[in-house]
């Protein structure tokens, strides 16, 4: 995917206000490590994250979009009447059946000659709605589009707590599929996309590895009082940074790039042990990287926008500098975009 039309008019964010340590996580599961013998501590030990932030019980995943949205629209260049698509990218939805989208678009009061619909990958939602929407703009079906996600972990992690707790017949191998569940965090992004603009979307290359599909699988559970996920972590880590190399090379061909051309490196962040294996295996300088998982834990679809929009307002990208976005969705899937900001 090859795109010469296409820039990031303007990105924004919104995160919870509630911090969630994970020793508070893991106070709360004292019935559950005393039975299966483990330490406080665990959760960091195994992934880096200190802490991650939650919305309020009963926040819609509309609401923070329309609240990242309109800070977006408040930067960008355009008039919302000149946005054309609108795409609600989370894995948080708010109902099954109307799209979240539809709420997000009256939300902001978007025209009538604006699409809208949802579009849902896992972690990759976010980053596969830009070249979707880059597309539309590229093609010329549209002048301008708006990109909105709304991730909102809570839900899983209070399941998860209160399966661990209640659950006897879990032990100590079982648990470490719910491990990464304790991890996810909550936040919103958006992004509007033109055919102007300062900052250009180059272009990107994806790839999937399906036969992974069964490494992290989630849902509504029968009987469970929220989401439940089960994930392999390590093999997920594994076949993920595998699948990586394969796109990060195919990557740098499209754009002409090599490694040393890369002034920044943004990614969807799930742990600190994947990020040190992916930037070791990918061959790049890790003091390019922006990490954010540590204090925000995994983000879902919003990890990778938000962590662009921290940097960018911290001033770690400068005009002209080559960025790399990288992004892992289970499934397996892997998304490759690069900038030139």
């Amino acid at each position: 995917m090859r795109f010469n039309n296409v820039h990031i008019d303007a990105i924004a964010h919104v995160l919870p206000e509630r911090v969630v340590t994970s020793l508070e996580i893991e106070d709360r599961l004292a019935p559950a490590y005393a039975r299966l013998g483990f330490h406080p501590g665990r959760i960091e030990l195994m992934t880096g994250i200190r802490e991650r932030r939650h919305f309020e019980p009963g926040t819609r995943p509309s609401a923070i979009a329309i609240q990242a949205a309109e800070k977006a629209l408040a930067e960008s260049s355009i008039k919302r009447d000149s946005i054309g698509l609108l795409i609600f990218s989370s894995v948080c939805r708010d109902f099954m059946e109307p799209a979240t989208a539809s709420v997000v678009h009256a939300g902001l009061k978007l025209p009538a000659s604006c699409a809208c619909y949802d579009l849902s990958n896992a972690c990759l939602g976010f980053a596969n709605a830009m070249i979707v929407a880059a597309t539309a703009i590229e093609l010329g079906h549209i002048e301008a589009a708006l990109i909105v996600a709304g991730e909102d972990g809570g839900p899983l992690v209070e399941a998860t707590i209160k399966r661990l707790n209640e659950d006897t017949g879990i032990d100590r191998r079982a648990s470490k599929l719910s491990f990464a569940s304790l991890t996810i965090g909550s936040g919103a992004a958006a992004m509007v996309l033109t055919r102007q603009g300062s900052h250009k979307l180059l272009g990107g290359v994806m790839l999937t590895d399906s036969t992974a599909n069964h490494l992290c699988q989630g849902g509504m559970t029968p009987g469970a009082q929220g989401p439940l996920m089960q994930t392999d972590s390590e093999a997920l880590m594994h076949a993920g940074v595998t699948l990586a190399q394969r796109v990060w090379a195919q990557t740098r061909e499209l754009l002409g790039w090599d490694n040393n051309a890369v002034a920044r490196v943004f990614t969807h962040q799930v742990g600190v042990m994947h990020r040190k294996l992916l930037f070791e295996k990918l061959e790049l300088d890790a003091s390019r990287d922006y990490p954010t998982v540590e204090t925000l834990g995994n983000m879902g679809s919003v990890s990778l926008p938000i962590s662009l929009d921290l940097g960018a307002r911290d001033g770690r990208v400068q005009a002209g500098d080559k960025i790399a976005l990288l992004g892992i969705g289970s499934g397996l899937v892997c998304l490759n975009l690069g900038v030139q900001w």
